[in-house]
């Protein structure tokens, strides 16, 4: 088992990480860190350069978040999942047998969330596993 938090550097990201880092820590279970990479659009030149973008930039966020595990002790692995967030942080959570999943929220209502399809929207009515979704700071 172990947590599973979906990160990528959105408002509420830091909050969700200090909550995942905090749940993984209580349970004595592994923090694995996933970022959807999947780019939109097809198949292509164009599809692979900005993918290539994507993973590029969620590498360099995921390294202050890995960084924030191991200074307080949490063992820690990263997933980049070509798939959009939603998606990816689903199909890590079941490959990890995942006890909870951690997100981070933009405050945004729940209609634009429905509507515009937010990642946390998703997975508290994709998942079959708990979602712990944790709001931006004010």
């Amino acid at each position: 088992m172990a947590v599973v938090l979906g990160y990528e550097e959105s408002p509420g990201a830091s909050r969700a990480l200090e909550a995942a880092i905090e749940v993984a820590s209580a349970f004595g279970e592994p923090l694995v860190i996933v970022h959807g990479v999947g780019a939109p659009g097809g198949l292509g030149e164009e599809y692979r350069s900005h993918r290539a973008a994507l993973e590029a930039a969620g590498r360099a966020a995921l390294s202050a978040a890995v960084a924030a595990a191991d200074e307080a002790g949490v063992p820690t692995s990263v997933e980049l999942v070509d798939a959009k967030p939603a998606e990816a942080v689903l199909k890590v959570a079941d490959d990890y047998d995942a006890r909870v999943i951690v997100v981070g929220s933009w405050g945004e209502s729940p209609l634009k969330g429905a509507v515009l399809g937010s990642t946390p929207h998703k997975l508290l009515h994709l998942s079959s596993r708990p979602v712990l979704c944790v709001p931006a700071r004010d």
